[in-house]
């Protein structure tokens, strides 16, 4: 009997200035699955005296994470483990008493990266788990360092890693733990100040979309959805929590809805970090990217996933996963795609739109992996829940949502942020009617069809021989136009 080779685990260990973090993950299927993520608190920036000396209690809370993580890596082959230092280890004096006791706990060396490497490293993370086109904008706010980065597929065009983060702006800026107006300003400046150096570089650049990779702008996201607002962040929503923040006093008696105590210490700093970048660059919108730096660093010791679209290799990967009929989504896809094409020019304006459609095309059938019956609910649960690389936490919901209405009962969409809710509702009457149309599974035997669009009305033209010859499909097409048309979405089939 042969033996199964076991996938083999990959480790990214992250020396941060404020929280040290760990990555276990197994490469299968041309993806990675996460299979442990694990975080402690040290607060090493904190422990750096004036002279830039870790004091003793600063180290003791770093070695004594680090014995925790070491039993973690013991099984994992020394290769596939990567451990990196980051702002606070470059900057003290005395790192190699930290290192040396740390180096022989892990039983692995620790690399201190410089800050370009850093934010080389970010932007990997950022391109292997980040879908779209374009130039992007990425930031990351750390404990003692902000990496900004501008790139393009997967090559960074600039770098840079600031000597500014949310401990060290805590430490210098709300020292006095007091949420006023004066701290607030005086933390926004310094921090332009600091961004000003490259600001021309930046702005002659340009980017077309930005993306924030941090445990600040994490927190920022959920603190929004937490309150009912959709996951783009904004300068107006950045005031908003600025105003939220300011109604304590005192940093200890900070309490917003969706901040976490474990957050709260740090996250005013933050919040002036970003207030400054955004009105400094003139940043229209930010989004949460889908790693940073530990992803970075597991992407660069795994050869296989160096592909440059990272959607078609989510899609890839979960087809295989879940064992989809991939020859009857792309089917379903490239029948979605010609009914797009014969429809108004603008009817489905957004790009981010199709790339949805032909995505929840090729996944719709994903929920019958565990059962047909309530397959659009199996369906929608795990594209909901699956982590999907270049997919949004938004564009995860509406795929979800689409997927549970692939067939049979219809309703109106819930309220979503990934596009335009016309957009939203016409994709998926797409979706529906390439999926009647394609019931035989073979690209052979679909009928000859034309769809006209005029506004919300749609008409199908369908060949009659093939009507005759298709009852079942004749009277399911006739059961769509009514259950489109009556939720509002004319529908009329037309047999010539």
């Amino acid at each position: 009997m042969s033996q199964v080779v076991p996938s083999p685990l990959y480790a990214a260990i992250d020396l941060g200035s404020n929280s040290f973090h760990m990555l276990v993950v197994r490469h299968i299927d041309g993806s990675v699955q996460t299979m442990a993520k694990i975080k402690r608190k040290v607060r090493l920036a904190a422990g750096l005296n004036e002279n830039n000396a870790l004091s003793q209690e600063a180290m003791q809370r770093g070695w004594d994470c680090l014995s925790l993580f070491a039993e973690r890596l013991q099984d994992i082959p020394k290769e596939n483990i990567r451990i990196v230092g980051t702002a606070t280890l470059r900057t003290a004096t005395n790192v190699d008493v930290f290192l040396a006791k740390a180096n022989q706990i892990l039983g692995h060396n620790i690399d201190v990266i410089c800050g370009e490497e850093e934010a080389a490293t970010i932007y990997k993370g950022v391109a292997h788990t980040s879908g779209g086109s374009g130039r992007r904008l990425v930031v990351d706010i750390g404990g003692a360092s902000t990496e900004l980065i501008i790139g393009e597929g997967f090559e960074a065009k600039a770098l840079t890693s600031l000597k500014m983060g949310c401990v060290t702006w805590l430490e210098r800026h709300f020292k006095d733990r007091q949420l006023n107006v004066s701290n607030f300003n005086q933390a926004i400046n310094a921090a332009k100040e600091t961004l000003q150096p490259i600001l021309e570089q930046y702005t002659t650049l340009g980017w077309d979309v930005c993306v924030g990779a941090s445990g600040t702008v994490q927190a920022l996201q959920e603190i929004m959805l937490a309150q009912g607002m959709d996951e783009v962040i904004t300068h107006a929503k950045l005031k908003r929590l600025q105003k939220q923040a300011m109604l304590a006093d005192h940093l200890e008696e900070l309490e917003i809805e969706g901040l976490t105590l474990e957050r709260a210490l740090v996250f005013p700093s933050g919040l002036s970090i970003l207030i400054a970048i955004f009105e400094l660059l003139d940043i229209d919108s930010m989004t949460l990217a889908g790693g940073a730096l530990r992803e970075g660093l597991v992407y660069e010791m795994v050869d296989e996933l160096k592909q440059d679209d990272i959607r078609a290799r989510t899609i890839t990967s979960v087809q295989t996963r879940y064992q989809i009929d991939t020859l009857y989504g792309e089917q379903v896809a490239a029948l979605a795609t010609r009914l797009l094409d014969q429809c108004q020019e603008d009817w489905l304006p957004e790009s981010q739109a199709k790339v949805l459609l032909e995505t929840a095309a090729k996944l719709h059938e994903i929920g019958l992996t565990i059962d047909f019956k309530k397959g659009g609910e199996h369906s929608a649960y795990l594209l909901r829940h699956l982590d999907l690389p270049g997919y949004t936490r938004a564009q995860k919901h509406l795929l979800a949502e689409l997927a549970r209405r692939y067939r049979e009962q219809l309703s109106s969409l819930p309220e979503q942020h990934a596009i335009a809710g016309t957009s939203a509702k016409r994709v998926l009457r797409l979706l529906r009617l390439a999926v009647l149309l394609t019931h035989r599974r073979n690209p052979d035997l679909e009928p000859q069809v034309s769809l006209q669009s005029e506004g919300d009305k749609l008409k199908l033209t369908i060949s009659a021989a093939w009507l005759a010859k298709n009852p079942l499909t004749a009277a399911e097409l006739e059961i769509e136009a009514n259950r489109q048309s009556d939720i509002g979405w004319p529908l009329a089939i037309v047999s010539q």
